[in-house]
């Protein structure tokens, strides 16, 4: 068990700096929630009563307003993890009753927020995705974020003669909107150091090294504190394109490709699509982008097979991260195995932290014959 645990708090306008250590001493709990889909967000909760001059300057200086960045990391048993570069985006202070009951809470969401807060009107001719990608994310360089854009799995370089994409919304509505469309996501990851940030837009990663297993059900080797799994028969969809036949004018349905193209199976037994329908949305799109769209759609309802559960990080010795893979032990044939870690909430307190996680896969029967612990 590791029983070493601290947190490092930095704070500032654009380049955060250590926060001053009365700040961290009045620091009474902490909640940050990462995603694999959709924003990430934090929520800081300090003491804060009239003897706390220190905080009282800071929100009368602006020390604390929403648009301050924030940036929280965790050093468990040595080892720092990145968990939140944010944004500040609400403050509450709720006078106590008594004496030293007074608290202040920070509320925020990670830098995607950046991307968010202004519309534009721009238009990128002759550039594909991930060119475009590269470029709207090289705006934020300030804030330490570095782009990885991946190219779609099946290139699709607009002609300038014919069609040039135009932007019309928030960076982060056109950067989503674009890895929809190729069936990818787009999230900023903090770390691996404080202040530098990772802008990936491509498909969710399930492949590399696999964190330290989850243990349910092993007696002492237990390193969870619960973990329950989910199979929805009715989750995997197989979507079809109709093409028209140009001699007899039939519309024929045609399967989307495999979608092992976008994400490695990492299950033996693959859930069986019950459910068949055509693809929504069709109208306007090459049959590049048709194909693209269909494997996004056909990926998102690919992870039948769900878990949630909960652990104690000074037990289990690490820090769980989201968007990566994790093996499990001890549930069975059926569902041990690796899976894709879908979100991770962290509840940090004084001497604990915990987390609560999902997980996520395409069918039953793990692809190793062996866990690695």
């Amino acid at each position: 068990m590791i029983r070493s645990l601290q947190l490092m708090l930095l704070i500032g306008k654009i380049l955060p700096i250590p926060a001053p250590a009365v700040l961290v001493d009045a620091l009474q709990s902490a909640q940050v929630t990462n995603s694999a889909s959709g924003a990430s967000g934090f929520q800081l909760t300090f003491a804060a009563g009239r003897s706390a001059t220190v905080i009282q300057a800071l929100l009368a200086a602006g020390g604390l307003d929403p648009g301050i960045r924030v940036v929280l990391t965790a050093v468990v048993g040595g080892f720092p993890s990145v968990l939140m570069d944010g944004l500040i985006t609400r403050q509450e202070l709720v006078p106590g009753k008594d004496p030293g009951t007074s608290t202040l809470t920070l509320t925020g969401e990670d830098l995607t927020l950046l991307m968010d807060l202004r519309h534009r009107e721009r238009c990128y001719p002759g550039l594909p995705h991930n060119l475009r990608v590269m470029l709207i994310c090289a705006g934020y360089a300030e804030y330490g974020i570095i782009p990885l854009a991946v190219p779609p799995v099946i290139p699709d370089l607009p002609n300038p003669a014919v069609e040039i994409p135009v932007q019309s919304s928030s960076d982060l509505a056109y950067l989503r909107s674009m890895a929809a469309d190729v069936g990818y996501t787009f999230f900023i990851e903090p770390g691996p150091v404080p202040g530098v940030n990772l802008a990936y837009w491509g498909p969710h990663v399930r492949a590399g090294l696999l964190q330290p297993a989850l243990t349910v059900d092993s007696g002492t080797a237990t390193n969870v504190e619960s973990l329950s799994f989910a199979y929805d028969g009715l989750s995997r969809t197989q979507y079809t394109i109709r093409l028209t036949e140009p001699l007899t004018k039939l519309s024929i349905p045609v399967p989307i490709p495999d979608i092992s193209l976008l994400r490695p199976p990492l299950a033996l037994r693959p859930a069986v699509a019950l459910r068949e329908e055509p693809l929504p949305d069709q109208t306007g799109r090459s049959l590049v982008e048709t194909l693209l769209f269909g494997l996004g759609r056909s990926a998102e309802s690919a992870d039948a097979v769900t878990g949630q559960g909960s652990l104690d990080v000074l037990r289990y010795g690490h820090v769980l991260r989201a968007r990566h893979l994790v093996g499990v032990r001890g549930a069975g044939l059926a569902y041990d195995g690796i899976y894709y870690v879908n979100s991770v909430t962290h509840h940090i307190k004084r001497g604990e932290y915990k987390q609560d996680f999902t997980l996520s896969r395409d069918g039953l029967v793990p692809i190793t014959p062996v866990v690695i612990p």
